[in-house]
């Protein structure tokens, strides 16, 4: 049998899963990380314990699959946008891998938006401005750690890292180049604007390929350690959000891809680069005939896992004891609770948020709580504050490419029928799951597959993915919904003057006993 390898470098843990051409996985490893949080508003990884996820991975699968010399026709990738690491003239890091959650340069993407230098550089780049952006990391670095970053020699993200350890070049295909800020999605090249704002030169950034590019002659060592032929194609790939709506069959006009994992996003794909005019959507490339507009949100299933931490801890400790799933006892406690939640209104804003307010100050709220409301209630409105925060990117997205005709949702959430439910009421439309399994590393498979001329075209993944569950609006929910979203968005207007002050009081007067816990 013949097969390929997805490897998806995510935010909390990498994920390898061997395929078969027909889209099948024939077998999985997911090795996971820390997130460091030393100090406020820091989120970090180690780049070692990534590329020994991924080793570990690439070794778990082979011996698995029991895959034998010649089956193994390509390895391809997915990442997580918008990472950095500065390395030295060695080729050795200086810093671990400031990641996506990193808002210690919030500083800066404020300047930005202030003196408008930052809505020129979206007009060319796509990339709102927030500090989840390269570009506004190393205008952070410049000012704040200059010795640091005087001593670089190269500026490159995760996945380049990766392919230097294993094959000895900088290389970045055009997606996550997109997704560093500094890349001018009209010139599909290096944006000399934000090149000198930020004092990068082009020869500190890696080279600039399509997200099919293939590399070969992997690092002998590591050709034998993972069992893996050393002239085996690895594809470049592309950003985990572009290739999720490709694992998702979420590529042709209009169908809208949903996603709620540790964070999540609503996405639609485009056959040419889009530019929100208002610098509040993404535009992030996929392949030449296809881009993906789109917005992220921060705040997903990480604050699912904080309302279980926080408030439902009894019910956690007994759900470990008996070796059950404490989301579950969770969503089943919540679906007592009717839609609406009885009034009660949840903002998930617990770590800033990009999508749809980008302001990295935001800060989570209940409102409308009264005697009558009790911690199943607040479950409630939780799971519901989510998906109205993604209603609201859905609707900009709307505002841009037009209504979308259906819905393709994936990510953790999809386990939960209740969860499942509640997007198709909030957003009153149909809600389909795909049986596809890990989408973005997929999604990696089937560009890999178009590179390798094992595939006609990117259409082969309609051929894989199915549907396990369909969901419709419930009319009577959704009545409800329509009463409370305009309440929910009027609140999040009223309350964005006041997040910057509250920020601020919690960065002046910090509680050391407090550790931030890292994502599931």
């Amino acid at each position: 049998m013949d097969y390929m390898i997805g490897v998806d470098l995510g935010t909390t843990s990498t994920k390898v899963v061997l395929f078969d051409l027909q889209g099948k996985a024939q077998a999985y490893a997911n090795n996971p990380y820390p997130l460091y949080q030393d100090v406020p508003d820091m989120a970090e990884e180690d780049p070692e314990e990534i590329f020994q996820a991924v080793i570990a991975g690439l070794i778990e699968v082979m011996r698995k699959g029991n895959v034998k010399a010649g089956e193994l026709k390509g390895i391809s990738f997915s990442a997580a946008m918008h990472s950095l690491i500065l390395m030295d003239k060695d080729n050795k890091p200086l810093t671990r891998v400031i990641t996506w959650a990193d808002n210690r340069a919030a500083k800066y993407a404020a300047d930005l938006k202030k003196n408008g230098k930052g809505a020129e550089v979206f007009a060319r780049t796509g990339v709102p401005t927030h500090p989840m952006s390269p570009f506004v990391k190393l205008l952070w670095l410049k000012n704040e750690q200059p010795d640091l970053f005087n001593k670089t020699a190269h500026f490159i993200g995760i996945k380049d890292y990766i392919l230097f350890r294993l094959f000895g070049r900088y290389v970045m295909d055009y997606s996550l180049a997109n997704a560093t800020g500094l890349f001018n999605i009209f010139t599909m090249d290096w944006d000399d604007q934000a090149l000198a704002m930020t004092g990068v030169k082009r020869e500190q950034l890696p080279e600039l390929v399509d997200t099919t590019y293939q590399l070969t002659g992997m690092t002998e060592s590591y050709a034998s350690v993972t069992g893996i032929d050393p002239n085996t194609p690895f594809i470049l790939g592309a950003s985990d959000g572009t290739l999720s709506n490709l694992g998702v069959n979420a590529i042709d006009p209009g169908v809208l891809a949903v996603t709620i994992g540790t964070s999540g996003a609503v996405r639609v794909v485009v056959d040419k680069p889009v530019v929100d005019p208002e610098g509040r959507l993404f535009t992030y490339y996929l392949d030449k005939n296809h881009w993906v507009v789109g917005g992220p949100v921060n705040n997903g299933g990480i604050v699912f896992r904080w309302v279980r931490d926080q408030l439902f801890a009894p019910e956690k400790i007994t759900a470990e004891q008996m070796q059950i799933d404490s989301y579950e006892i969770l969503t089943d406690i919540a679906s007592k609770i009717p839609a609406g939640a009885d009034g009660l209104l949840f903002h998930p804003y617990l770590g800033g948020e990009r999508a749809p307010i980008w302001d990295a100050n935001a800060r989570g709220s209940f409102f409308g709580l009264t005697r009558q409301h009790t911690r199943a209630h607040m479950v409630r409105a939780a799971l519901e504050g989510i998906v109205y925060n993604l209603y609201m990117v859905m609707l900009m997205i709307e505002g841009i490419t037009g209504k979308p005709k259906s819905i393709q949702a994936t990510g953790g959430f999809a386990r939960s029928a209740l969860w499942r439910q509640m997007l198709a009421d909030i957003f009153e439309q149909d809600v389909n799951i795909p049986e596809s399994f890990e989408s973005s590393a997929l999604g990696a498979v089937v560009l890999g597959m178009e590179s390798l001329g094992l595939a006609k075209d990117l259409n082969v993944v309609k051929d894989m993915v199915g549907t396990t569950n369909t969901h419709k609006p419930n009319e009577k929910n959704f009545e409800v919904y329509r009463e409370l979203l305009p309440i929910w968005i009027r609140l999040t207007r009223e309350l964005s003057s006041e997040y910057g002050a509250i920020a601020d009081f919690q960065r002046k007067h910090p509680n050391p006993q407090i550790k931030l816990a890292d994502e599931d």
